[in-house]
């Protein structure tokens, strides 16, 4: 199964993930505000820099204010990657491909359009906001539950997974970078108690504080906690988890066509990179650096593997 059908599938499950980092992203930004003495709404700057969509905000607006950075991370028709927007797009993207997926995941997709439209039919206060985004949440949770209990193990299912993990990895590394744009106007912070308070909202906002803390036996710092966003393959939302995740389904469907192309070169550059790193040799180059190497490299990826398999043939 190649061309459209494998794009579409792709993209789909991009779209669905996208929601769901994008609301992660939002938490990240929001907690990390709360621990900003002075409040300065500039904050958000540092949201949407991370998100790529600083460029779109200042088109439409022309200064930052955090009611109506969150509402165009939310609900922005004009913002492609708001969580309305990534929603509309994964439901569209899976009318195109009903024949491909379950009755199950259909529903589920469909579920999550029509709640998140009502829910997010407008602005949404800052004290609504911690429980719209674990609704966000729990929604993308449930499509992936449909996914995992009811569709087959086969192409269909790689290209699924292949959206899901390289935006997953792509979201990771952007929530990571988050601190280093919050930091900017005060680098005499680094190492502060404010600084340990926002690397753990950073953690926070992954969904891995309980995991960090176990591994850890309750301590947290810096250093530790970028280690495990970004080499510890036990954490479902690290880079080393992600990037194995899509070096397994690039292989399946090495096997299953038969054909090796040149994503499969790049995702084994990328894993040699993650598996033989380590976070002192991070921290010596600077995490903004290492983050910035390989957003480009997830970018050039999902471009590689969108020429590999016609998704507009």
């Amino acid at each position: 199964m190649l061309g459209k059908t494998a794009g579409g599938l792709f993209w789909m499950f991009r779209y669905l993930e996208r929601s769901e980092n994008t609301a992660r992203l939002i938490e990240a930004g929001f907690r990390i505000a709360l621990t900003r003495a002075d409040g300065d709404d500039d904050e958000w700057t540092s949201v949407l820099q991370t998100a790529a969509v600083a460029h779109l905000y200042f088109q439409k607006y022309e200064q930052i204010e955090a009611a109506r950075a969150i509402d165009f991370l939310l609900r922005d028709a004009t913002n492609p990657s708001s969580v309305m927007s990534a929603i509309a797009a994964a439901r569209q993207n899976a009318r195109l491909v009903r024949t491909a997926i379950t009755r199950e995941v259909w529903e589920a997709v469909n579920d999550t359009y029509m709640i998140l439209k009502q829910t997010l039919a407008r602005p949404v206060s800052a004290r609504d906001l911690p429980e719209v985004l674990a609704l966000i949440r729990q929604q993308s949770a449930l499509v992936r539950g449909a996914m995992h209990g009811t569709m087959l193990r086969n192409d269909i299912f790689d290209f699924c997974r292949l959206g899901t993990f390289l935006e997953r990895a792509d979201n990771t590394a952007r929530i990571l970078d988050v601190k280093y744009y919050v930091l900017l106007p005060s680098i005499s912070q680094i190492g502060s108690s404010l600084d340990n308070v926002q690397w753990e909202t950073i953690l926070r906002s992954v969904a891995g504080m309980r995991a960090y803390r176990w591994i850890n036996q309750g301590e947290t710092n810096p250093k530790g906690i970028a280690d495990f966003l970004i080499f510890d393959g036990r954490m479902p939302r690290s880079l080393a988890f992600s990037v194995g995740k899509i070096a397994t389904n690039l292989g399946y469907l090495d096997r299953a066509y038969g054909l090796r192309h040149p994503s499969h070169d790049q995702i084994d550059v990328i894993s040699a990179r993650l598996t033989h790193g380590t976070i002192d040799r991070v921290f010596e180059d600077g995490l903004h650096e290492f983050i910035t190497d390989f957003l480009a490299d997830i970018a050039r990826l999902g471009q590689q593997i969108e020429t590999d398999y016609r998704f507009l043939g």
